[in-house]
């Protein structure tokens, strides 16, 4: 069974968090987890810097097939909106130049998926991806946007696993062709 790497970004421009999650099948093993911390540099274009080199070295590293990253959630602090898109767009890059596809999800759906509830706090998140990915108490780290960063990757997962259990017609002709053993036919004739 072929190994499949998933990159897991919490965009963020004093601490970015990064998760490396490997799957075999249905299991899944932690390969890193951390954040890259730019708290004590004051330019924003080196910040932006730092996030892309360690970005690309990661994904140098680890060779994931994808990168899922959080979407940005709407704020009323527009600067903070900008400095986050930012972000999210150079990590966005550094993929893209690594040739990783990427997939974004909003905050809701990843903490939805990983403990049923949108509104649940990075807490929350946290302890779940514990339970779920067998994380010692010892290896959890005191950032959260680093399990954040595995939820995403983690969700990607989950996303993906249901797109390919479902049916992909793309419309009734093609459903009808792909599925005849479905179809009754009815042998009454119109008088």
């Amino acid at each position: 069974m072929e190994e499949r790497i998933i990159m897991g970004i919490d965009p963020g421009t004093n601490l970015l968090g990064y998760g490396i999650l490997a799957f075999k099948g249905k299991e899944a093993s932690v390969l890193a987890m951390g954040v890259i911390d730019m708290r004590k540099c004051r330019d924003v274009h080196e910040k932006l810097g730092r996030i892309y080199d360690r970005v690309k070295m990661l994904i140098e590293t680890f060779h994931p097939q994808v990168m899922a990253i959080e979407a940005p959630f709407f704020g009323k602090n527009v600067q903070s909106m900008l400095k986050l898109g930012r972000a999210q767009g150079v990590a966005i890059a550094a993929a893209i130049s690594g040739n990783v596809k990427v997939y974004e999800y909003a905050p809701t759906k990843i903490k939805m998926a990983i403990t049923g509830q949108g509104a649940a706090s990075k807490e929350q998140v946290a302890r779940m991806l514990q339970h779920i990915l067998n994380i010692s108490a010892h290896a959890m780290l005191p950032y959260l946007d680093a399990t954040d960063a595995l939820g995403v990757a983690y969700c990607h997962f989950l996303e993906d696993k249901k797109t390919k259990t479902s049916i992909t017609s793309t419309n009734w002709k093609d459903f009808v062709a792909k599925n005849k053993s479905r179809i009754a036919v009815s042998d009454t004739k119109k008088e």
